[in-house]
């Protein structure tokens, strides 16, 4: 069960986090973010050499008390105060080694990590005061493993698997709950490497794969995946069933329900993600898991992602010299830089990126600017994922898609089709990407 921030954001929300946790018999492991707005204040404090230590550990010590000092028995506050203020303290170490060797990498993510170190222990001292046998664990104290750059790590898995076995599951065979550090993982010399914003549904489903469990429960602020944005679509519904494909397309390209790897360790070993809204929880939800259907609608949802950019480069010898083409993606997508589409003709490669990006790649092409004849940007543009289990194999699904395009006065600046086929990806203007998804919706998914 993975708690998201705004799960734990509050008196009120960590109460109703305990209730669902306790509403189950079954043995049960508890993976939990920071609390909202915890990670931000953690990064801006990086930046703010100026800011006094003190007055922000006292700052994040009341926000906790403030969400935890009613729901932890008078028994067990003195051990809470106690625990608490040891890590906050050995935060205070840690941003003091931070300053002093002028921020360097090493220690930007093992900073960010420390939010989840707080709100688990405030969720599992809530739990015990319910009668439940917990205890909060750290991803270096049951051997979350991770590989990768600072920022952008990933699970080792196997190693992960062998070390949760040793460490993890007796204490689920004891009857315990652990609470479990969300969003890191630790590398081989064992630091602490992040996986990205939103990395705690991630790593639940890496903890799911690790001990065999039946499901994976994500617990978050909506009611699962829905057939659009319902800021953008009033008839928008919440899907309630969905094969793994298409959530970790619709993941990836918009989607903000899951972080998009979610999927991925799950699917390895046929274990069903269900997303759940925790202010809702008899919501139906969504349940992800090998889905097959007879009978396909031609969409089952619209994602749209903005904020991209469209940069192509020219080149007589492209299509001569494949070995370039790998070279300028490699060199685009260093450091972290996604590429969300690729398309490619006689003499053209474009790609997408996002617009935040945008200098740190131009600078990386200058290094081809001898084989290159000409590299062009297209900025304002947005990115819409259609997606259907099967889609591309009906006839003229993209006619139909292409057709609404146009009745909306928008154009296509790019495809990407048949990579998937489950899911057609085009770039449109962002100024007409709400109404390509309006009538997209209209038509094909309905109200």
């Amino acid at each position: 069960m993975k708690f998201g921030g705004t799960s734990v954001g509050s008196e009120e929300a960590m109460s109703r986090t305990a209730d669902i946790i306790t509403g189950y018999e079954c043995q049960r492991a508890v993976v939990v973010s920071a609390m909202s707005g915890v990670t931000n204040s953690l990064i801006t404090m990086m930046s703010e050499q100026d800011r006094e230590v003190p007055s922000y550990l006292a700052w994040l010590r009341g926000k906790h008390l403030d969400a935890s000092r009613t729901l932890i028995s008078r028994e067990l506050m003195p051990e809470y105060l106690e625990e608490l203020d040891r890590r906050l303290s050995g935060l205070g170490h840690l941003i003091y080694l931070y300053r002093q060797d002028e921020g360097r990498i090493m220690y930007q993510d093992a900073l960010c990590s420390w939010g989840e170190r707080l709100s688990s222990l405030a969720l599992s001292f809530i739990l015990r005061s319910r009668g439940i046998d917990s205890l909060a664990v750290t991803s270096e104290d049951i051997g979350i493993t991770a590989r990768g750059s600072p920022g952008n790590g990933g699970a080792e898995l196997a190693i992960t698997e062998s070390n949760l076995r040793r460490t993890l599951v007796p204490l689920l065979e004891q009857g315990r709950v652990p609470v479990i550090t969300g969003y890191y993982g630790c590398d081989d010399k064992g630091r602490p490497l992040t996986f990205g914003r939103g990395g705690s549904d991630y790593l639940a489903a890496v903890v799911g794969y690790a001990v065999n469990a039946d499901e994976v429960e994500i617990w978050t602020d909506v009611d699962g995946f829905m057939s659009a944005d319902p800021r953008l679509v009033r008839a928008a519904r919440t899907i309630t069933e969905m094969d793994y494909g298409e959530a970790a397309e619709l993941a990836y390209f918009g989607a903000k329900v899951l972080h998009p790897r979610t999927i991925e360790p799950a699917k390895r070993k046929g274990v069903a993600v269900m997303v759940k809204n925790t202010f809702n929880p008899q919501g139906a939800g969504t349940r992800i898991h090998g889905l097959s259907r007879g009978s396909r609608d031609m969409l089952r949802s619209v994602a749209l992602k903005t904020g991209l950019t469209i940069v192509k480069v020219y080149s007589s010898e492209l299509v001569y010299q494949p070995e370039m083409v790998a070279r300028i993606l490699a060199s685009i997508s260093s450091n972290g830089v996604t590429i969300y589409a690729i398309s490619t003709s006689l003499s053209t490669l474009a790609v997408v990126v996002p617009s935040d990006s945008l200098d740190e790649v131009c600078e990386r092409l200058k290094g081809f600017r001898d084989q290159l004849e000409a590299i062009k940007v297209k900025g304002g543009a947005a990115l819409i994922c259609a997606v259907g289990d099967g889609m591309l194999e009906s006839y003229g699904v993209s006619a139909k898609i292409f057709a609404a395009v146009a009745e909306v006065g928008a154009n296509v600046e790019l495809i990407s089709e048949g990579a998937s086929d489950i899911a057609l990806n085009f770039m449109v203007g962002e100024v007409k990407a709400a109404d390509v998804i309006r009538r997209l919706h209209e038509l094909y998914i309905g109200a």
